[in-house]
């Protein structure tokens, strides 16, 4: 069998920590819960206001922003600008583009194909001058050339030969044996001099540095240590230890209001439900629905009713009044002009019972007259 596995030891809380939290929470709660109480108010009231008065106002802002913003500029781009615009467009095609086409096609056109064909022209001229005369005398001239830098040459040849040896022996070894034998020895004594200074001063800086460390050690860094150690923990202990039990106070508290906020806004809006809603519910159900079923029984009712035979009555002595008008008036016509004949019948051009239909007795709309 398994051994048995020793019981976790819980996170033993000290006795400043259980001394701090009782009153720190008694008075956190006795600060938190008017705020809380206060703030679900403002979120009740902000929630009541948004729905019924900002909501409403943003959105005829918004259709009033949208008519006398954007509306107009809509406008004056769709029905203003757009066609201008297009009989700009129109205008420039005519005006610019079309006579720029023209331009180019029968006049720029004609000309750059001149040109081209008389610098084809001119370039072949050229050509031949420098194939057929040019290039000979180039020829000559560089033979001549030639000879004369083969003369230049070796000239030159025994003038560089005679400056070399010259400051060969003159320059050159004069100053490589000054090198040699004087500056090359006081350069390695000065070097050494030079590396000796600095080993001492290396050597006095870093006693001296060794010293100030030491000494600001001593004054500065053991005295920093001893308050860090036994001033500066501590009391950083304790105040962590107070900040985490007030913020978790307040988180608790918060919590605790929330719940009575909840209780009490329950509790009121029972009181005005039973006081109120359930009054005025009853008032309605039991006074103002009898009274409102007869009065639409008794008033409404036999008012609409009423109106309706007083339309209809209307409606039919207006209708006798106009059949009596146009009665009159067809006597009055009579009277004057008399009765008129009765329209003659007119022939559908039908062929009769036992005839052919033919193109002169047809009646399509293409052989009729």
């Amino acid at each position: 069998m398994d051994p048995e596995k020793p019981p976790q030891r819980q996170s033993a809380e000290g006795c400043l920590t259980v001394a701090i939290r009782l009153p720190v929470r008694i008075v956190v709660f006795v600060l938190v819960v008017p705020v809380r109480m206060l703030w679900d108010a403002l979120v009740v009231g902000g929630r009541f206001v948004r729905d019924t008065v900002l909501r409403p106002v943003g959105h005829a802002l918004v259709r009033v922003a949208w008519a006398v913003l954007v509306w107009p500029w809509v406008t004056l781009w769709r029905y203003v600008l757009v066609p201008l615009g297009r009989g700009i467009t129109w205008l420039v095609r005519v005006l610019v583009v079309a006579p720029a086409l023209w331009f180019h096609r029968y006049v720029l056109t004609p000309f750059g194909r001149g040109a081209a064909r008389m610098s084809r022209a001119i370039g072949a001229g050229a050509v031949w001058v420098y194939g057929r005369a040019l290039t000979p005398v180039g020829h000559v001239l560089a033979r001549l050339l030639k000879g004369v830098g083969y003369v230049l040459t070796a000239v030159g040849a025994g003038v560089c030969a005679a400056v070399v040896w010259f400051v060969g022996h003159v320059v050159v070894v004069p100053a490589g044996r000054l090198y040699r034998y004087v500056l090359t020895p006081f350069g390695h004594g000065v070097v050494r001099l030079v590396d000796g200074v600095a080993r001492l001063v290396r050597v006095i800086l870093h006693a001296v540095g060794t010293a100030l460390f030491q000494v600001l050690y001593v004054l500065l860094v053991l005295p920093a240590l001893a308050v860090r150690r036994r001033v500066l923990t501590p009391v950083g202990r304790v105040l962590a230890v107070v900040g985490r039990e007030i913020a978790a106070a307040f988180g608790h508290a918060w919590r605790v209001a929330g719940h009575l906020s909840l209780a009490v806004g329950r509790f009121l809006g029972t009181l005005l439900r039973w006081f109120f809603v359930q009054p005025v519910g009853w008032l309605y159900r039991t006074v103002l629905t009898p009274v409102g079923h007869v009065l639409r029984e008794t008033v409404l009712r036999p008012a609409v009713e009423a109106a309706r035979g007083a339309g209809r009555a209307t409606r039919q002595a207006l209708a006798a009044a106009r059949e009596s008008a146009r009665q009159a008036r067809a006597d009055l016509r009579r009277m004057l002009f008399g009765d008129p004949g009765r329209p003659q019948a007119v022939s559908r051009r039908e062929p009769k019972s036992g005839e052919t239909r033919t193109l002169g007795s047809s009646t399509t709309a293409l052989t009729k007259d």
